[in-house]
């Protein structure tokens, strides 16, 4: 994966912070010395010298692995490529062997065979994950939200045909062998029970009935399909519907279907259906900016809902996104999340049984969601930051901050404290940022924030909104 600008925002992670992302290739030079390790001295020195850019860039002289490589990717333009290893800790240590290495070597070298050039056939798709900007949760609920992509994390799916239908456990995510007990329980702890493997086979069971039920008969042929994503795990980025959505991208191109055999507005519905066999807690809101991408308006309005089933989606203008784009967002988030879906909380519950405070609060949701729309559309800083703060503000009355949890709300604390707009960008574990300084003055705001969340363990990303050209 060679570095992009999601790159240089992992790269700004302390190295505790790094812990999911230990591992970093760079380009080796002919002795087969790594170029980027001989630049770590340089980075001392001139750390204790002291000089302007390192002194923003260290946070006033302090050091850490992950600020060397935000240095070496930023200042220095040295091609990096990041990978996330959360199954690999059994390999640092002075335990570990030369074979070990050997067989993680293997394992990479495996799938990228048949990268571009060596296997022309194969179907390579790819889902950004998103941050919810305004009216979340209450997609769930009829209302109304708004929400775009981002580059810094996707997932994805590549398929081919094969003589039987494979799907392919990923290395790291679906691990079935581990170095000893110790190592079964530190991965069984971080990344539970459930990798994505499920996921390919729930899309492809569900894919299989939707063609059935829409009369779309499917040749006899068979593939090979296998999953790739650098989405952290439980911090309401929409990790698991950006692999389905690219398993259903895959399996669409793979029988050469199109929109006309199944329409764009009733594809996030199938994606959240498979989710919901598996008991994955959702709402539309991720499917819907997933499949459409950009900057996405939904209203989930019920007669609508009821009459089509699916609501009325809308991708503003690029114009519009763009703006978006140039204003200073990040996100933040937990190293060592909870389970994102127990966040909801006994709301559905109160909402089902027609409780006052709950209908009130959703339809409350949309309302910010329209402003919101406003404001983005006479491109007014100022008060976008304020919609994002009351749209937590209306969350943390309604769930009550036992349900929001301490972290979550230190996180809003700290980005409050630093002149940060803040909100949850999903269903809890993260947060959505944005400096109220305007652009050209934000870079010290940024850095103020991050220093401030990082001292708190917290891992910070610059967000690079994302959509696609052609739409």
């Amino acid at each position: 994966m060679q570095t992009t600008r999601q790159s240089v925002g992992c790269a700004r992670w302390t190295s505790k912070q790094a812990r999911w992302c230990p591992l970093w290739r760079s380009r080796r030079r002919a002795s087969g010395a790594p170029t980027s390790l001989s630049k770590i001295p340089e980075f001392n020195s001139q750390l204790l010298t002291r000089s302007c850019s390192l002194t923003s860039l260290a946070g006033g002289g302090s050091f850490s692995f992950g600020r060397f490589v935000q240095y070496a990717v930023g200042e220095m333009k040295l091609p990096f490529w990041g990978m996330r290893m959360p199954g690999a800790f059994h390999l640092i240590g002075a335990s570990t062997g030369l074979e070990e290495y050997r067989q993680l070597d293997r394992t990479f070298s495996s799938m990228s065979r048949g990268q571009d050039g060596l296997a022309p056939g194969r179907i390579r798709t790819k889902t950004y994950a998103r941050v919810g900007l305004m009216g979340n949760p209450s997609d769930g609920f009829n209302g109304k939200t708004l929400s775009v992509t981002i580059r810094n994390f996707w997932a994805s799916v590549e398929l081919w045909e094969s003589q039987q239908l494979r799907l392919l456990p990923h290395p790291l995510f679906d691990p079935s062998t581990f170095s000893g007990l110790a190592d079964l329980h530190f991965i069984g702890r971080r990344e539970g029970y459930y990798g994505g493997s499920r996921l390919l086979m729930a899309t492809c069971k569900r894919f299989q009935e939707l063609c059935t039920s829409r009369g779309i008969a499917l040749p006899s042929k068979n593939f090979t399909m296998r999953y790739d994503t650098n989405i952290p795990r439980q911090v309401g980025l929409a990790g698991s519907s950006a692999i389905v959505n690219s398993a259903f991208q895959a399996l669409l191109s793979f029988f050469n279907l199109s929109s006309e055999h199944i329409p764009l507005e009733l594809q996030p519905s199938f994606i959240l259906s498979v989710e919901s066999e598996l008991g994955i807690q959702a709402g539309l809101q991720d499917r819907v900016v997933q499949v459409y991408q950009g900057l996405v308006f939904m209203d989930f309005d019920a007669k609508h809902m009821k009459e089509h089933g699916y609501g009325q989606y809308e991708r503003l203008p690029r114009a519009s996104f763009e703006w978006l784009a140039s204003l200073p967002f990040f996100i933040a988030y937990e190293a060592d999340p909870s389970d994102s879906g127990k966040i909801h909380s006994n709301i559905r519950a109160r909402w089902d049984a027609g409780d006052e405070e709950v209908l009130t609060a959703m339809k409350n949701f949309g309302e910010l969601t329209l402003k919101a729309r406003t404001a983005i559309e006479n491109r007014d800083h100022a008060a976008l930051a304020d919609l994002m703060d009351q749209n937590f503000n209306l969350r943390r009355t309604l769930y009550g901050d036992a349900c929001l949890g301490w972290k979550n709300l230190q996180m809003v604390e700290i980005c409050r404290r630093c002149n940060s707009a803040v909100k949850f960008p999903g269903s809890g574990g993260a947060v959505l940022g944005l400096c109220r300084e305007e652009p050209r003055a934000s870079v010290d705001a940024m850095d103020k924030v991050q220093e401030a969340l990082e001292a708190e363990n917290y891992v910070f990303c610059p967000l690079d909104l994302v959509m696609p050209e052609g739409l």
